[in-house]
């Protein structure tokens, strides 16, 4: 089928090619701008693409004709493989290379019709038989597919790969004989590989469930997203495709792989061949992997989509995808941890973190469950435990920590700290501990604001719900408005008295053990039990007639706080008593000095006291009074 004369081979000279043959050139095809200078007869007799052309053109054997072979498939170095086929020249079938001839030779029409075993029929005979039936083989063929892959699809090559691919991935990779095979592909009973049937020690490893993840990460973005789906109607589990997605994730997205606690950083891979990772456009990836994971849920899933939401916010990707990153990881916050919600702001914000991002996150927490009520039942003083509670009350500490970490920046606006802790409902939290704490932070960092906006931003506090270290703290705090202490020093009075009352009735169950026992209600047993008053009592059984000594001291402290109150009701109805402290001090002073004599030195020390101050001495006087008391 050659011209006259056996042809050797083919030479370049610069963007030419010719064939070693004793005729002159008749056809001349031009591939990628590289002239091929051929013969008709052998090329004809072969493709069917090009003897259609020449037909059309001027004939078989008129003259030499020009051709421009526009997007052949694989380019010059394919074209000159299919020629040198045409010539009877010996071309060898390689993974990397086998899809571009299978392409090529269907490009050209070089099929059965215009010779016997002509190369369309051998490569897809090689292609079935040996890249089907390999992984590597299987994956290297199918990264070559980007380029045609228009062809290849048409040919079904990318459809079968991604089959073949899958099918692997669910079955025992020992069976596919890899990697055995490159030690034999014997086997004894005790697990040990066998070389010609001599026993040579080595045991088989055992493959773990991710073993496929790094080969086919070096898949570009829509073979890797069509692999997925594959393996996703195969039925693959969903644990085992979102851990190939977060591996290809890390791969490709810079900055992610810090986000994700507890990887590895062996490379696990059975294709121990050297493949060019992917040219990955980032934003494409991240977009189309967010449409891709399954709806899981754990600590690490959690953790890696707060990672991607951080890159998707610098990459600005499109709202739908942001949107879809928020609701997944607001649907199991209470899995977060504080780092990963600390998401920087990289927009245009004043403010340092991007807290209405937070803000989004809670309310789909909120209204991800039915169970969670904005408003408790006011009949109640427990809250009711539900299956929700647990979550919800996780959810409430996180973000009363974040709240405190996010309140020193100083372009936070109060209104800001008040929606992110209004969020939730208010049965999420059964102490108001963290709330104060990070009031308490961000009045620190922000000593200009207001008595009133101050007193705004304290009404998320609910001070019946603090403990006895917390309101020690709040009513000798300065920074907290004068409304707010008194409020906590009463509300201090009514958890001391309930817990004195608790602790007598425990006393008066232990000294009648015939009797039936009364048990204290549910809200002072927590709070004996709380504050450790069963112990005392036990300890010291004498302890009845201290506590009835208490009892009487504490009357009086409630009179002493009735004629405070009375007193600061005359101070903000009158402006005559503000413009007369000495009159003031003189009533408070006397009532000081009545009780204690310690105190009489700063009395008469104090000249001019404002009505703060005032209030602020009585408050000293009580305390010391009651510190004696213990």
């Amino acid at each position: 089928m050659a011209p006259a004369g056996k042809v050797t081979g083919f030479y370049r000279e610069g963007n030419d090619w010719f064939c070693n043959a004793s005729l002159v050139s008749d056809l001349t095809l031009v591939v990628d701008g590289v002239n091929f200078h051929l013969h008709k007869f052998p090329l004809m007799s072969r493709c069917g693409r090009i003897d259609k052309i020449l037909e059309a053109a001027q004939g078989p054997h008129e003259g030499t004709s020009l051709t421009t072979l526009e997007d052949f498939p694989g380019g010059s170095d394919i074209f000159l493989v299919t020629v040198k086929f045409c010539y009877g020249i010996r071309v060898e079938f390689t993974p990397r290379n086998i899809v571009m001839i299978y392409c090529a030779a269907d490009y050209l029409e070089m099929m059965e019709d215009y010779g016997e075993d002509n190369l369309l029929l051998k490569a897809e005979a090689y292609f079935r038989k040996n890249i089907l039936r390999s992984w590597k083989d299987c994956i290297l063929a199918l990264q070559s597919c980007d380029s045609v892959i228009p062809r290849a699809d048409k040919l079904e090559i990318t459809s079968k790969c991604l089959h073949a691919l899958s099918v692997m991935v669910c079955t025992d990779p020992s069976l596919f004989g890899w990697p055995m095979l490159m030690y034999g592909s014997l086997q004894s009973p005790g697990g040990s590989i066998l070389w010609n049937g001599i026993n040579t020690g080595a045991k088989i490893q055992t493959i773990e469930s991710d073993w496929w993840f790094e080969d086919i990460s070096y898949l570009s973005v829509p073979l890797f997203q069509r692999l997925i789906h594959t393996m996703e109607a195969r039925g693959i589990r969903h644990e085992n495709l979102a851990g190939a997605m977060m591996y290809y994730c890390r791969k490709y997205l810079p900055g992610l792989g810090r986000w994700q606690s507890g990887q590895s950083g062996k490379t696990r891979t059975v294709a121990s061949f050297s493949m060019t990772p992917a040219a990955v456009d980032q934003k494409v990836l991240l977009e189309s992997v967010v449409k891709q994971l399954p709806e899981l849920k754990g600590k690490s899933f959690c953790r890696f989509l707060l990672g991607l939401l951080r890159v998707a916010l610098i990459l600005g990707v499109n709202h739908t995808c942001q949107d879809s990153l928020e609701r997944r990881t607001g649907m199991q916050l209470d899995l977060a941890s504080l780092d990963g919600l600390l998401i920087p702001s990289y927009s245009d914000s004043d403010t340092l973190y991007n807290t209405d991002c937070v803000e989004r996150m809670i309310h789909h927490f909120v209204s991800s469950d039915p169970g969670i009520t904005a408003t408790p039942d006011p009949s109640s003083i427990e809250i009711v435990t539900s299956p929700s509670s647990g979550p919800l009350r996780r959810v409430a500490k996180l973000i009363d920590s974040y709240i405190a970490e996010v309140a020193s920046d100083v372009n936070l606006k109060p209104r800001k700290v008040r929606s992110l802790a209004e969020a939730l409902p208010e049965s999420s939290r059964s102490l108001h501990d963290g709330l104060y704490r990070a009031v308490d932070i961000y009045f620190k960092a922000h000593p200009w604001l207001s008595e009133k906006e101050k007193e705004q931003l304290c009404n998320i506090i609910d001070y019946q719900k603090l403990s006895i270290d917390a309101c020690a703290h709040a009513s000798q705090n300065e920074r907290l408005p004068l409304r707010v202490v008194l409020q906590v020093l009463f509300f201090e009075q009514l958890q001391l008295r309930t817990a004195l009352a608790g602790c007598l009735n425990v006393v008066d169950t232990e000294s009648v053990p015939a009797a039936p026992v009364a048990g204290p209600s549910d809200v002072a047993g927590q709070i004996v039990q709380r504050d450790g008053w069963v112990t005392v009592v036990r300890e010291n059984q004498g302890l009845k007639v201290d506590l009835e000594r208490m009892k009487s001291r504490v009357g009086e402290l409630e009179e002493e706080f009735s004629k405070i109150k009375q007193e600061m009701r005359k101070v903000t109805k009158s402006h005559s008593y503000l413009s007369s402290p000495r009159f003031l001090a003189r009533r408070i002073g006397c009532k000081l000095l009545t009780q204690s004599s310690d105190t009489q030195p700063d009395v008469i020390e104090s000249t001019g006291p404002t009505p703060r101050s005032s209030v602020e001495q009585s408050r000293n006087s009580r305390h010391r009074k009651s510190s004696s008391l213990f």
